[in-house]
């Protein structure tokens, strides 16, 4: 069959409705995404493992499967990658490093297995950062996968779910899974102009997924809206034995349900002007349309008084990562003779001399300053920001020492919060930037909602990467 090109860049719910209605197949979908992996893949460098037959026989039982009329769900039959830390049994399973390049898992990660559940085609494993510690999205070894923003200049994708965010922007495959341990769904998501989720954690399970830091790592959907993102969420969250984080949680909000139900009434907070400084100019010009856009909805905008700036949080976060990283990699790390990138591994080793003592106390911190800063928005439905302070810059300009991308996003990981970052505008150098909603503990549901409401009143998560055709 012959499909309209610009079906490669539709939403998750118009190409549910296409196998639905019967106008397209499986076996359609994943040949148009194969052939676009075919056609741009090695310039982009975006998937590092693509099994085409395979992809092709799961298609094909989605198919016999929708025939028989035992269709999973509204994701059967549509095509997604899985980043390159998600294990599936059989195939490569390298999590961005070279020195894992023959690993091949035993098992399969319990967020691919419930993908596949919903009907979903796994079409390929998306390229990373080096064991998923940067978040630039840079690889010394295996390349650094090219923003598809800019055809001219290479710029950073951002990290570390480098190239989720380029396989979606790029319509190599519809929708992406990314992992996020201090912004690395949210940062691609920013500079490649999608949308991404970073749950709640725990309540999506991370069993037999790489771990850089297990107390912070949560895997979650890069994707076109947020209501793709609510399609995903819905079938990968929930308990799971492999994973004691899971067990024990609150019960879930459906995350689809009342999700188009608007936002009049609700209370947004926002930091004051002078937390912003820095941040680049479109970026903030984007930003401030974003909550007048909000406030159209009904919503109420309201300055906070937090108890420290974003960033303050910053090196605690990252000594908890560290530490947590060098205990989870140091097998690899101590291997002189493993072709480990130089930064990944500076990075790491930082947590190697933290004491024990220092480790409790930071993860005592977590709780603490959770809680100071949940105090600072009593009484709010959200915490509005920009999701980064910048727009993707050249690789050749990357200073792998700084933090800048996560001044907005890493504390929501290090409290275990959720967020969602939302296409927000274009800067004047025609590349993406993006509002972030982030939410209290278990509030997936409200910033999808919040999401879903921003995407209803703008156009911006329907402009797509150029010259990519």
């Amino acid at each position: 069959m012959k499909l309209p090109a610009d079906l490669a860049h539709a939403d998750l719910s118009t190409l549910s409705q296409a196998l639905s209605d019967g106008a397209v197949t499986a076996r359609d979908l994943t040949e148009l995404y194969l052939d676009r992996i075919a056609r741009h893949n090695t310039a982009l460098n975006a998937l590092i493992h693509v099994d085409a037959e395979a992809a092709r026989a799961e298609a094909d039982a989605a198919d016999a499967l929708r025939r028989a009329g035992a269709v999973a769900g509204p994701l059967h039959g549509i095509p997604i990658a899985v980043k390159d830390l998600c294990d599936v049994a059989g195939q490569p399973g390298t999590g961005g490093s070279l020195a894992l390049k023959d690993r091949r898992p035993a098992q399969t990660a319990t967020v691919v297995k419930r993908l596949r559940a919903a009907g979903m085609v796994l079409i390929g494993r998306a390229h990373m950062v080096e064991f998923a510690c940067g978040g630039w999205g840079t690889n010394q070894y295996l390349g650094t996968p090219r923003n598809p923003w800019d055809r001219e200049v290479h710029r950073v994708p951002g990290g570390s779910s480098s190239g989720s965010g380029v396989t979606v922007a790029a319509a190599l495959a519809p929708a992406a899974i990314g992992s996020d341990t201090s912004g690395s769904i949210r940062i691609p998501a920013a500079l490649c102009g999608l949308t991404g989720l970073k749950p709640t954690h725990g309540r999506v399970s991370n069993a037999n997924t790489m771990p850089l830091a297990h107390n912070q790592d949560s895997l979650g959907p890069m994707v076109r809206t947020a209501q793709d993102a609510a399609l995903i969420h819905a079938v990968i969250a929930g308990p799971d034995p492999l994973d004691p984080a899971t067990l024990g949680l609150p019960p879930a909000a459906d995350v689809l349900d009342g999700i188009g139900l608007g936002i009049a009434g609700r209370r947004f907070g926002v930091l004051p002007e002078a937390h912003l400084d820095g941040v680049a100019e479109g970026v903030l010009a984007a930003y401030r349309a974003a909550l007048t856009a909000l406030e159209k909805q009904g919503a109420s905008i309201h300055e906070i008084t937090p108890p420290e700036r974003c960033e303050d949080v910053q090196p605690r976060s990252f000594l908890t990562i560290m530490s947590e990283g060098y205990s989870n990699l140091r097998h690899l790390l101590e291997d002189e003779s493993l072709p480990i990138g130089q930064h990944t591994k500076q990075r790491i080793l930082t947590g190697k001399p933290l004491l024990a003592a220092d480790y409790i106390a930071l993860l005592q911190d977590r709780i603490d300053s959770s809680r100071r800063w949940q105090a600072s928005i009593d009484g709010m439905d959200a915490l509005l920001t920009p999701t980064l302070p910048i727009s993707a810059i050249p690789v050749e300009a990357v200073d792998e020492a700084s933090l800048i991308l996560g001044r907005f996003t890493r504390m929501v990981s290090y409290f275990g919060w959720c967020a969602l970052a939302v296409p927000a505008g274009l800067d004047g150098a025609g590349l993406p930037v993006s509002l972030q909603i982030v939410c209290r503990p278990h509030g997936d549901a409200l910033a999808l909602r919040i999401g879903h409401a921003f995407q209803s009143a703008t156009d911006w998560h329907r402009q797509t990467a150029p010259g990519w055709g």
